[in-house]
């Protein structure tokens, strides 16, 4: 069996949250949601617990950065395509979500950034490795 990623991210608005990355084509596993947190499945070995920060709280010791100061992490997604990076950026402003930064693209690798309504930073990207320059 492969392993599983479960990401845990604090979220202020479970709702907002929920909206945001549906805009997005992202489901949810309503057997792991409630009033703290949501499954979102990414595929069938990625997972993303979106939990309120006080369910987020009991599970460290440590203070919840605010994501919208500093990056705790860049959660990066491969796509099939530039186009479907494209569309993938396409629907995080539809869905009120900010760019993050200028697009990437050494030719054999293309990407954009995005933040999430909480200030995560995300990456949609593709890459040919074949075509990716020889060292």
């Amino acid at each position: 069996m492969s392993p599983k990623i479960f990401v845990n991210l604090p979220v202020k608005d479970l709702n907002k949250s929920v909206e945001f990355f549906t805009w997005l084509g992202f489901t949810f596993d309503p057997r792991f949601t409630d009033k703290n947190g949501t499954c979102m499945i990414v595929s069938e070995e990625i997972s993303v617990m979106l939990l309120m920060e006080e369910q987020f709280k009991s599970f460290t010791r440590k203070p919840v950065p605010d994501a919208t100061k500093g990056n705790e992490a860049i959660l990066s997604l491969s796509m099939d395509s530039r186009e479907k990076v494209d569309q993938m950026l396409e629907n995080v402003f539809k869905a009120g979500g900010k760019e993050a930064r200028e697009k990437m693209d050494y030719g054999w690798m293309y990407g954009r950034a995005f933040y999430d309504p909480d200030g995560h930073l995300w990456e949609a990207f593709t890459m040919d490795v074949s075509a990716m320059p020889q060292a």
